[in-house]
């Protein structure tokens, strides 16, 4: 069971970066970029319909809502252009990921936050 569920997941997300390509290209209809690049947002956005820490309700909308948005953009695009974006996203995925990059980020965030705490501690010593 476990090695179909993950499965499923690679799928999933391999399709959800395949609709945000899709968004963007050109042979595309309209309705559909519209659709994609909802259904991308969604996907990808740390922002639900229903907030994660809900018990199961949280999740149930990622369960179901994205499947359905993916399955929908997947019907109304033409097979060659999703044959396409999925080989173009299974590129994406696999793509080594910058450590470098991270280290980077986490550097920024934590001198930011030391920043505002001295900043928050020299204002509330004066006052």
């Amino acid at each position: 069971m476990f090695p179909r569920l993950k499965n499923w997941a690679r799928t999933a997300k391999r399709d959800t970066v395949a609709v945000y390509l899709a968004a963007r290209d050109p042979r595309v209809p309209w309705y559909a970029k519209l659709l994609a690049a909802g259904v991308a947002a969604y996907a990808l956005s740390p922002i639900d319909l229903i907030p994660d820490f809900i018990p199961v309700f949280g999740y149930l909308d990622d369960l179901i809502i994205v499947p359905l948005g993916i399955l929908l953009v997947v019907r109304i695009i033409p097979a060659e252009v999703m044959a396409e974006h999925r080989a173009a996203a299974e590129v994406v995925i696999e793509r080594p990921k910058s450590r470098g990059a991270a280290l980077a980020i986490i550097a920024v965030w934590i001198v930011s936050i030391a920043l505002v705490a001295w900043l928050a501690a020299g204002y509330f010593v004066r006052n």
